[in-house]
């Protein structure tokens, strides 16, 4: 670590070395194992965040790797309700009879759950979460893409899958992200993933991007394309002003909730 950084302490390594190895970590967990109040563990993130050693999020701290994402699990415990509030807003503008693309991601896995209550949807997902959740509703046509299955997250990826996406022309495509730098370039881990992603985009009619407060601003290796291509994004909390300037000038649909 660079000699020129402020010196950190023990319960600071500790932290460093616990987020090292599981991806991420709840204030409420460290403050338990360390046994000091939550309020020592909030400073202790903003003071490794600042200094970069890990990236502060709403409710713990994660790795700030830009080339490794969290672990799944703690990805489907992280902002939950935040999620849900999203999913609940996409299913209240997707109307019934209509075709979709869902793409891998733990918010995507939400909406799937919020979009149960609706009536003949057709879907086309390369997330075997997504297809196990929506496959239980009658009157719904569930289509999953071929393609390598990670055994991480249920998510496929690959060439199979990119080819037999490309043989559609869906109304919504809905996809999930793992950052959206402050000039608007949307941003994951894996290439192969981005790739599917990337097909999803350019097959569908219109574009949403579901994506909770922590993804603004936040760093991974591959470009995926640009908020400027997105008709909707759908969030929790308004965005930073300098990526706010570019939803305004772009007129993409902001929907907040």
């Amino acid at each position: 670590m660079n000699y020129l950084r402020k010196a950190i302490g023990n319960r600071h390594k500790n932290i460093i070395s616990l987020i090292n190895k599981n991806g991420f970590a709840t204030v409420e967990e460290m403050a338990k194992l360390y046994n000091v109040t939550p309020q020592t563990i909030r400073r202790d993130i903003n003071f490794l965040d600042k200094e970069g050693y890990v990236s502060r999020y709403h409710g713990g701290a994660g790795s700030s790797s830009s080339v490794e994402n969290v672990a799944y699990w703690h990805r489907k415990e992280l902002l939950s309700e935040e999620k849900k509030r999203i999913a609940r807003n996409v299913a209240s503008i997707i109307p019934d009879k209509s075709s979709l693309f869902i793409n891998i991601g733990t918010t995507t896995e939400h909406v799937a759950n919020a979009l149960c209550d609706h009536n003949k949807l057709r879907i086309i997902t390369n997330n075997l979460n997504v297809a196990a959740i929506m496959s239980k509703k009658e009157g719904f046509e569930v289509i999953v893409a071929g393609g390598i299955v990670r055994s991480k997250d249920g998510g496929i990826t690959g060439e199979s899958a990119v080819q037999f996406i490309k043989q559609f022309k869906m109304d919504i495509g809905i996809i999930g992200i793992s950052g959206i730098d402050l000039d608007g370039t949307l941003l994951d881990f894996d290439f192969r993933e981005v790739h599917v992603a990337r097909t999803i985009i350019d097959n569908s009619r219109k574009v949403f991007l579901v994506a909770d407060h922590s993804k603004f601003g936040r760093n991974a290796m591959v470009k995926l394309g640009s908020i400027k291509e997105i008709d909707t994004l759908i969030t929790d909390k308004k965005p930073p002003k300098q990526l706010m300037d570019i939803i305004l000038e772009y007129d993409i649909n902001l929907l907040v909730g």
